[in-house]
């Protein structure tokens, strides 16, 4: 049983960190020197824990709602040819800005603007977009904390309680910042406020729907994963507010959704926190 846990944590680790997940761990956290943020701060308890792996799915479902943002994930992303290879950097940019080295931090922000003024276009109406435009910018920003904030407190190992989800919110919108966002929230209420004010220019377009079916539906994976990616999947989906499940076509089965898909996404959360933990080789040969 062992050995099927470990296989599982893995390959779902693999298809999030990508293939060289592990040497680029190595070089995240082992160069010495100054990082922005301590390593026992709000952000790094949220970063570090495999809630995370619900909380990326949850912020990419929530992102497609802006048209916008949709539109240029659709014309520049590769994510049906290369969606575990997107995932990876993004995976990637998350720890080597909370955990990393502060000049590799600042090199990784730095690469993300510069491949954001590449990243233009026009919608349908004949305006245009631009992933440089600080207000696109903010709602990818605040998508992607609610959703790691939301998840961290269903799935984490230790939820932040009190001041501690204000700092988290703070803290990320330092990161933010720096990638352009003029003025990220600082605190859990600002952020319900400025996700609030986006309702409006939100809704369901073909492009979204088709990139949240193949997220959901058609993930390029091994048998093995399969199952336990279903379970991050629909514990995603359960945090989902209920406003978004029409336009996007997610399910909503609220009962459901807090018993048996709460139970499973703690299991599979648990499991990719047991493969992931520092000493795990050692502790399972001693047992």
């Amino acid at each position: 049983m062992a050995g099927v846990r470990e296989r599982l944590g893995h390959e779902l680790f693999l298809r999030v960190a990508g293939p060289d997940g592990p040497k680029q761990a190595a070089r995240i956290h082992g160069r010495p020197g100054p990082r922005w943020f301590d390593a026992d701060s709000p952000i790094a308890r949220v970063h570090g824990d495999a809630s995370m792996f619900v909380g990326g799915i949850r912020a990419l479902l929530l992102q497609a709602l802006h048209p916008a943002a949709m539109r240029g994930v659709a014309e520049h992303s590769g994510y049906r040819g290369d969606m575990w290879g997107r995932l990876a950097r993004t995976s990637t940019f998350l720890a080597v800005t909370t955990f990393g080295h502060a000049d590799d931090a600042e090199q990784a922000v730095q690469a993300v603007r510069r491949i954001h003024e590449r990243v233009t276009g026009t919608m349908d109406d004949g305006t245009t977009y631009a992933a440089s435009d600080p207000h696109l910018l903010l709602w990818v920003h605040v998508a992607e904390v609610d959703s790691f904030l939301r998840a961290h407190t269903v799935y984490g190992a230790e939820p932040l309680a009190g001041a501690d989800r204000d700092t988290y919110v703070a803290q990320a919108g330092e990161v933010a910042r720096r990638l352009g966002v003029l003025d990220p929230p600082q605190t859990e209420a600002e952020l319900a406020e400025v996700l609030a004010s986006y309702r409006p220019e939100l809704r369901g377009t073909v492009e979204a729907r088709e990139a949240v079916g193949y997220l959901l539906l058609r993930p390029p994976l091994p048998l093995l994963a399969r199952a336990p990616y279903g379970v991050l999947v629909a514990a995603a989906v359960g945090l989902m507010p209920r406003w978004t499940r029409r336009p996007l076509r997610l399910p909503y089965l609220p009962i459901s959704e807090r018993t048996v898909v709460r139970a499973l996404g703690g299991a599979a959360t648990g499991t990719i926190r047991w493969a992931m933990s520092p000493g795990r080789e050692q502790r399972s040969r001693a047992s």
